[in-house]
């Protein structure tokens, strides 16, 4: 069994911050990556941000510059630091892990359960 949970969503006003906190706990023997999606009303799914355990990231270009993402390795935690919050970022964020459980031989991706972040006025 592994669980996702994240944390950390709101309501927020253009130009604000949040942070958005994600721990993986259960039977997890390697993380290989550990990331965040985004999904707004009436738009598919899109990759946010994602960090690998050796440490590369990667961001959705609308995002760079203003989304951090940082993951404690030790922890099984990632962390999503966003400033300069627009309207159009306004979606429901899931974490995501690439990952392999213990006793089982390949990777697959799990996912949190979504917390919703709204920037408006």
């Amino acid at each position: 069994q592994v669980q996702l949970v994240e944390s950390g969503g709101g309501l927020v006003q253009p130009g604000g911050s949040l942070r958005l906190s994600c721990a993986a706990s259960g039977s997890i023997s390697t993380i290989n990556s550990m990331g965040w999606y985004r999904q707004a009303p009436g738009k598919s799914r899109e990759l946010v941000a994602k960090v690998f355990s050796s440490g590369p990231t990667t961001y959705l270009d609308s995002v760079l510059g203003r989304f951090t993402i940082s993951r404690d390795n030790a922890k099984n935690t990632v962390a999503l630091q966003m400033i300069s919050l627009k309207p159009e970022d306004t979606a429901v964020y899931f974490c995501t892990a690439n990952l392999r459980k213990i006793g089982e031989w390949k990777n697959q991706d799990y996912w949190g359960q979504g917390t919703q972040v709204t920037v408006s006025s």
